[in-house]
């Protein structure tokens, strides 16, 4: 398997950002991103996807859409749509047809946001996701970025603290979130999990303070989703696009946080009786299935089935578990930064099944 860092879940100018295609692509080079893909609000902009290069190094930057209903206030249920070519925004009105007319476009589609409460300090509203009852969805964002600072901040002196120092800010997906994702997991569904900075670089004033709301780079090296593909990229960007996107269809991918130590190359496996199962597969119990996971760097980890912990381990590289049950297995991994223990990797599960669907 082939790992690519991918940053999803950004705005231009086309919409609510400050920034344009070309300084995003600018940015995510920099800090080292394989992919970018960029979802402005109700629109679809056409005419700057591709690979964009700068010495041997590249980054594939495509566009996608972040979808809500304008006229809903407060303005809750947004959708982030990747694959399609046609614009999407006039289905807004009903989650439901929304999902549906992405699906019939060959798109993959994600809650945004799921828990995401209003800032009355700066007039943001409450945006939370409040449509559950809808079906046919890829999965959704467990960790936002952007809303993080939402949850956090509670007066002036925090917020210009957080935009000051903005590496203090990430601890991990809210609670809220990870439970949700876990009921339905746990009702036999399967959910992809993506990561997303919503990255908008806001320049913002406070009285006489003036500051760039984390720079589109910064987001970068924070808040990724990193996927795993078969093969590797041929710089054919209809073709490798394509591949991304089946591939975290599937959900063969993790989300992570960067910044305190790299993510690349940690694994989740299971090894069954005759299969051999990545993030995101099926596989049979049979008489037991055999977990591995692979840490990049020594720290705490705990395997979750169904949302409940059954392992932990501490300070450890390589972990190892015996399944005997069915049921959706999960990795959250946790590590010291900046004085407090934060969110680091969170996988996508292995679904242990007693009959494969």
């Amino acid at each position: 398997m082939e790992e690519l860092i991918i940053n999803l879940h950004m705005h231009t100018t086309y919409s609510d950002g400050t920034g344009s295609h070309e300084k995003i692509a600018r940015a995510a080079l920099q800090a080292g991103l394989d992919v970018v893909i960029i979802t402005d609000h109700n629109v679809l902009v056409n005419g700057f996807e591709g690979y964009y290069q700068e010495g041997k190094q590249r980054v594939l930057l495509f566009v996608g859409e972040e979808v809500h209903d304008t006229a809903r206030l407060p303005q809750k249920s947004h959708l982030l749509i990747f694959g399609s070519e046609t614009e999407l925004s006039q289905y807004s009105s009903d989650p439901q047809w929304l999902i549906g007319q992405s699906e019939k476009a060959g798109a993959i589609t994600f809650i945004a946001h799921p828990y995401d409460p209003e800032l009355k300090l700066f007039g943001e509203d409450d945006i939370t996701w409040d449509d559950w009852q809808v079906q046919g969805y890829t999965g959704i964002e467990i960790w936002n970025g952007l809303s993080e600072f939402k949850v956090v901040v509670h007066n002036r002196a925090q917020a210009m603290f957080y935009a000051l120092f903005p590496q203090y800010l990430a601890q991990g997906p809210q609670p809220q979130t990870l439970q949700k994702w876990d009921e339905l997991l746990t009702q036999g569904r399967k959910v992809v999990a993506i990561g997303g900075s919503d990255a908008h670089e806001l320049k913002v004033k406070m009285g006489p303070f003036r500051r760039v709301l984390y720079p589109y780079q910064f987001h970068f090296q924070c808040i990724n989703t990193h996927v795993l593909i078969p093969e590797p990229l041929r710089n054919d960007p209809v073709y490798d696009r394509q591949l991304i996107l089946d591939a975290i269809r599937q959900g063969h991918c993790f989300v992570a946080y960067d910044l305190p130590h790299p993510t690349r190359g940690f694994r989740f496996t299971a090894q069954g009786k005759d299969q051999i199962a990545w993030m995101g597969d099926e596989i049979l119990l049979n008489h037991g299935v055999t977990f591995q996971i692979r840490l990049p760097l020594r720290t705490d980890c705990r395997l979750i089935r169904n949302g409940i912990v059954i392992k932990k381990w501490q300070d450890s590289e390589i972990c190892t578990y015996i399944a005997n049950q069915s049921g959706a297995y999960r990795v959250e991994c946790t590590l010291p930064f900046l004085g407090r223990q934060r969110g680091w990797i969170f996988s996508n599960p292995i679904y242990v099944r007693d009959v494969l669907r």
